[in-house]
């Protein structure tokens, strides 16, 4: 069994890796950080969780609130593992004590906010203790299902390398008002200050980043060994935040004194979209990240990825036409009778892990159908993150090629945050049209 301590938990996530019962972790929780709101918000999802109808649980929170929380846990020590979801400035830092403590740790991403910290990460992975990503996005799944594809070479082919535009393209949009375990989110008023948050660049990217990495790793398994990622462009830019909807996200009736110089007209330029271009070998990806205001009623995120391959493409989409679900597609190009024996031969095949699966003609391709039991929304991988850390814990060891997956991203992305290059003449724009 193990006991989870919590560090410092100032963003939401770290309260929804606990939601839903874990059968190896006990239900006596231990949380270090400083009193004050970030604290209570916690604690008080924890609550909800646990007075819910349905599936409640029954964790019961062990305060430690004071100064120096760090300090307090280390010497403590009241488990094995180190949940740490909150502020990014000093992520790494945090980090790497926990980790020469011999503490594993399971930290929200981003890690970091800048190339500051790339030494603190390069010794964290080194050896020792674990240090995993909490990152949800592996277990959605159409990115599992696209992935899978991605390796049948009778669907893809092989990356699209030679057209001149992204063998990989991902944007999305994502809303600063929202709700969350039914009830308006409230974040911490270091959010909207980049300094602790970090830009566009350090937030976002580091979902899809990492699933150009699996992608690219499940269509060239030949290739072994992480590949280091060239930077190609990159840049930033603002979504202009009202008072009023900053008042009701973070619960502060004005913008802090030290955001002053980015408040004009009584709005904060918040700089927390990007664009984002690099290579992997030969094999080029375009990114796009967008943050919107509030959720539109009914509504909720949008997100569009595609794989570009020779004998077809591979889609997903979120958005109003898909009732905001994720809609997985194949569109083929070339070979199309092969492509469609191969879906029919592996829809048949993937049966066992996911019974219901179907295919459905749509135009020219056809959209791989997943029953909704599998859609569980992005609420719920947070447990499912913790399950699969907690069994890296017991093996004593990472997957192959994570840590240097993961020092592969933040090398890129520290190198974005410091400045694009000049763009070399026939390398790809990257804004995604």
């Amino acid at each position: 069994m193990h006991t989870l301590a919590f560090l410092e938990p100032g963003h939401f996530h770290a309260a929804l890796t606990l939601g839903a019962r874990h059968p190896r972790v006990r239900e006596e929780i231990f949380v270090y950080a400083e009193p004050g709101a970030e604290l209570d918000d916690f604690l008080a999802l924890i609550e909800a969780f646990n007075a819910r109808a349905e599936a409640p649980t029954a964790w019961r929170a062990v305060v430690r609130a004071g100064d120096q929380p760090l300090e307090r846990l280390v010497a403590e020590r009241p488990g094995d593992v180190v949940i740490l979801a909150g502020r990014n400035d000093r992520k790494m830092t945090l980090m790497r004590r926990l980790h020469d403590a011999g503490l594993h740790v399971l930290a929200d991403k981003p890690w970091l906010t800048g190339a500051a910290g790339l030494e603190d990460l390069r010794h964290t992975l080194s050896g020792g203790a674990l240090a995993v990503e909490l990152m949800t996005g592996r277990h959605e799944v159409t990115s599992i299902l696209m992935r899978k594809l991605a390796g049948e070479p009778d669907v893809l082919g092989d990356l699209d390398t030679k057209s001149g535009t992204p063998a990989i393209e991902i944007s999305g949009v994502h809303h600063l008002e929202k709700t969350v375990n039914g009830k308006p989110l409230r974040r911490p008023v270091w959010y909207f200050d980049v300094r602790a948050q970090g830009d566009g660049l350090a937030d976002i990217p580091t979902h899809m980043v990492d699933q150009v990495q699996r992608v690219i790793a499940a269509a060239r398994p030949e290739r072994g060994a992480a590949t280091a990622l060239e930077l190609i462009a990159a840049r930033t830019w603002a979504t202009h935040v009202p008072r009023e909807l900053f008042s009701r996200v973070t619960g502060r009736p004005a913008f802090p004194d030290d955001l002053d110089g980015l408040v004009r007209d009584d709005e904060l330029a918040y700089r927390c979209n990007a664009e984002l271009s690099f290579r992997s070998g030969d094999v080029a990806a375009a990114l796009d990240t967008r943050w919107e205001l509030s959720e539109p009623p009914g509504g909720g995120d949008t997100h569009r990825s595609a794989v570009h391959g020779t004998r077809a493409h591979i889609v997903v989409e979120q958005h109003a036409g898909t009732g905001f679900r994720r809609m997985l597609s194949i569109l083929p190009r070339r070979d199309e009778s092969q492509v469609w024996a191969t879906l029919a031969k592996i829809a048949a095949e993937w049966q066992g892990d996911y019974p219901g699966l179907s295919l459905v003609e749509r135009g020219r391709g056809c959209e791989i159908q997943v029953p909704r039991g599998f859609d569980v929304g992005h609420e719920r991988h947070f447990p499912l993150v913790l399950a699969e850390f907690l069994s890296l814990v017991e093996r004593g060891l990472p997957p192959a090629r994570l840590n240097a997956d993961t020092l592969a991203k933040y090398t890129l992305l520290a190198r974005a945050a410091a400045g694009a290059p000049p763009p070399r003449q026939g390398t790809i724009p990257p804004r995604l049209r």
